[in-house]
């Protein structure tokens, strides 16, 4: 079941409560949810499905086993907090370069696609970043082998520094 903008914002807002936090600006929103900066230096992500919010907790969960901070000189944020309950991932803050949005990521498996959608996929992201795509294909690899698949690659996902 997919829920309501309002709805989601509304179990950012318990999570706040609940923790004794503040929430600042809109960091983003999208379809897997929307992300609130905190007065304590991090930012929330309430999820809008529950198999988004698992994936993307288990993702943090598995980076955090594997002590990942950044990845090829991209910071990948820090697992804070998160809430079952109420489908919410509290993370730090960071600044590109860096590597985030892991709700459309899988673990340990690689998800099956036809092979004329990856020959597409492959072409987008080869457009999207330009020169840069075999440093991003570098990223990719070092999370695979951590056992993630991260297949929502964009310039909003994987930042470079200069795209402040």
């Amino acid at each position: 079941m997919l829920y309501t903008p309002a709805e989601v914002e509304q179990r950012a807002i318990e999570y706040a409560r609940k923790h004794s936090i503040e929430l600042g600006d809109r960091l983003g929103f999208g379809a897997d949810g929307i992300v609130r900066a905190t007065n304590r230096h991090s930012a929330v992500k309430a999820h809008g499905r529950l198999s988004t919010y698992e994936r993307e907790r288990d993702v943090y969960l598995r980076l955090c086993e594997y002590d990942v901070r950044d990845i090829l000189g991209f910071t990948v944020p820090k697992l804070v907090e998160f809430d079952d309950e109420l489908w919410v991932i509290e993370m730090g803050l960071v600044k590109p370069p860096f590597v985030l949005d892991f709700g459309k990521s899988y673990l340990d498996e690689v998800p099956e696609f036809p092979e004329d959608t990856l020959a597409e996929i492959e072409a987008e992201n080869r457009d999207r970043f330009g020169k840069r795509w075999p440093e991003v294909r570098r990223i990719l690899r070092k999370l695979e082998s951590c056992g993630v698949f991260h297949v929502d690659v964009s310039p909003n996902n994987i930042r470079f520094a200069e795209e402040e």
